[in-house]
């Protein structure tokens, strides 16, 4: 019985459901998933049978058709779903993240028009704020949204959208300076849009194209798109919250759930990355003796799993501060920060271990040693953490 990242004081509902993710990973995706990441194909049937499973509502309200669980509960459904290939993960993490805006920011016609149907996968969700010219920089935003009658007319470009073309609703921020009072702060010219859309690539619908999927070198398998809008006309009722103004505000709330589920992700690798070095150090002989018995190759498996253990519970820690309705930006962006750079480390540390055969892309850590560095820049970069850190510390600890 695996001893790492073990959660405490869980619900039989919350054991039930890891116990049966767990299963289907190891059954599902993890004997799938080189196949596919090489060939960079989306995951069609492993998303078919998360539909089935009700993994898509898992934090949406059963008044809506979804599961009501908590964030740690989902948590860590994805670190067991990363633990086996990180792209199903992302592929449900924005989703996630669309979905807790429509319920924490929705009106109530647009909790009732969304939320039943992406609780069952039928609308799949995704979202924008970056820009070609600027990423964590959020003030900087260039796409605008023009109001012409009881419409507004959005142009722009934003970048970086995961699930850009398989999503069936985005929520897409732009400036809307002329609906904002003079002298308004910037953040409060801002607007979060649902855009419905079909799934595809091009010209998805008049004035919006979705134009390919960006080549990356790891994060295979999921689309990651850019968006352009010219001319897009959408109605007023297309607003989150059916007032403009509010957008910085509800994308940030959204990225902050979000960083917990990166952090998530960030143990999810580690773990599996672990699960990896501490098989193949079993299996693979040198000087007469296995390489887990070298003192060089055993310290290396003590510090991978002393940072597996870390991660997984400051992630647990943020996420049940949120469930408990506390502010968790600190904690979020502390379990972020450490995640994903201990993923990274870990997984080298694993990549050491496989010596020359970590290299082959029959093995397994290849694929995780070009998936790691993602996490260092997704939902903010590793750096932004540390200053959103810093300033909380600041508030925490001001000199009287």
């Amino acid at each position: 019985m695996a001893r790492l990242a073990q959660t405490e004081d869980l619900t039989e509902i919350q054991s039930e459901i890891l116990t049966a993710v767990r299963e289907f990973v190891d059954k599902e995706i993890i004997p799938v998933a080189q196949e596919l990441e090489h060939a960079d194909e989306y995951p069609s049937a492993i998303v078919e049978q998360m539909k089935e499973m009700g993994i898509f509502g898992l934090m949406i309200p059963e008044e809506y058709g979804g599961l009501g669980e908590s964030l740690l509960t989902y948590a860590l459904c994805v670190e067991e779903i990363a633990r086996g290939w990180m792209s199903v993960s992302g592929i449900i993490n924005t989703h996630f993240i669309v979905a807790y805006m429509v319920m924490q920011h929705g009106t109530e016609e647009q909790k009732a028009h969304y939320l039943p149907r992406m609780a069952t996968g039928e609308v799949r969700g995704s979202f924008s704020m970056s820009e070609p010219h600027c990423g964590s920089d959020v003030a900087a935003i260039r796409s605008k949204a023009v109001r012409d009658g009881d419409e507004f007319v959005l142009t722009g470009q934003k970048m970086w959208l995961t699930n850009g073309g398989s999503s069936t609703l985005t929520a897409v921020l732009v400036r809307t300076d002329g609906e904002a009072e003079e002298g308004s702060s910037v953040y409060k010219k801002m607007t979060t849009f649902l855009v419905e859309k079909p799934a595809g690539f091009g010209e998805v619908r008049p004035g919006l194209t979705i134009p390919g999927k960006i080549d990356k070198m790891g994060y295979k398998g999921v689309d990651t798109t850019e968006l352009v809008m010219d001319g897009l006309r959408l109605p007023e009722t297309a607003i989150l919250g059916g007032a403009p103004g509010r957008g910085f505000y509800q994308m940030m709330d959204g990225v902050e759930v979000g960083r917990v589920n990166v952090a998530a992700r960030g143990c999810g690798i580690a773990i599996r990355a672990f699960e990896l070095g501490i098989d193949y150090a079993q299996q693979r002989q040198t000087f007469g003796k296995q390489i887990a018995d070298h003192q060089a190759v055993l310290f290396r498996l003590a510090d991978m799993a002393v940072k597996v253990e870390a991660a997984h519970k400051m992630m647990v820690a943020a996420a049940r501060k949120k469930d408990s309705g506390e502010r968790n930006d600190l904690e979020a962006g502390m379990a972020k920060y450490l995640a994903s750079e201990t993923a990274k480390e870990v997984v080298e540390d694993s990549f050491r271990i496989h010596g020359g055969y970590g290299y082959a892309k029959e093995y397994e850590i290849e694929r995780l040693y070009r998936e790691a560095p993602m996490l260092l820049i997704g939902e903010g970069t590793a750096d932004i953490q540390r200053m959103i850190i810093g300033r909380r510390l600041l508030e925490d600890y001001r000199r009287a």
